[in-house]
């Protein structure tokens, strides 16, 4: 009896699974197609060929839904960032190609790119994500703040200044790949330095930047 009950309890674990993988697929083609600001339960019930009870026994709300709809992207941001670095390197090099990696991540997925960080969007707490926050291994943020924070080990910039350097590094990079994304080659408004030069010019800014602010 034990065995039957636990093998009925897998099922509606596989069956409730799979009902969140369909709703997020849903979730995503909706926002593809008409953005984030357009999403309503009911259409993602609709899309997904469910009822909007079964979306909200499995979803808390709207912000949570598409929460869980990134987080698929920022694993693979963060693998992407991981990737990118070499424990043997110096820190200054491992930021360097984390950012480089972050943009051609941007710029080879424009379309989960835009979902993640062009989208506006109701937020929800960091705890509806299935991506644990702070993570260094899912959260690519986390990732980056741990570079800094291997640079500040290294006696050459302050430690009570990490977020600060993290994040004004992290817009530098988001700038460059949202433009590039919004704007496209052929804009005519202003000069589009050819992509790999540009990319390094911007990263040996920001870290000439970074290293001069906050030098210990």
């Amino acid at each position: 009896m034990v065995k039957a009950t636990s093998s009925v309890q897998d099922r509606k674990l596989r069956e409730s699974e799979q009902r969140r993988k369909d709703i997020i697929k849903a979730v995503r083609k909706l926002i593809k197609a008409g953005g984030a600001r357009a999403i309503t339960l009911r259409k993602v019930a609709e899309e997904a060929g469910f009822s909007t009870t079964v979306v909200y026994a499995l979803f808390e709300d709207k912000a949570t839904l598409i929460t869980q709809a990134m987080d698929s992207d920022l694993l693979n941001l963060a693998k992407a960032m991981r990737a990118a670095t070499d424990p043997a390197l110096p820190p200054i090099d491992n930021i360097k190609r984390a950012g480089r990696a972050y943009v051609k991540f941007g710029m080879l997925h424009p379309d989960q790119y835009a979902l993640v960080f062009l989208e506006r969007r109701p937020h929800a707490p960091v705890e509806s994500a299935k991506i644990e926050h702070g993570n260094q291994s899912q959260d690519p943020y986390a990732f980056g703040r741990q570079l800094f924070a291997a640079l500040a080990e290294s006696g050459v910039v302050r430690a009570d200044r990490l977020d600060s350097m993290g994040q004004i590094f992290w817009e530098g990079i988001h700038g460059m790949t949202s433009l590039r994304l919004v704007f496209g080659e052929s804009e005519q408004w202003f000069e589009h330095a050819a992509f790999d030069q540009h990319l390094e010019d911007l990263l040996d800014v920001l870290m000439t930047g970074i290293l001069h602010r906050f030098r210990t």
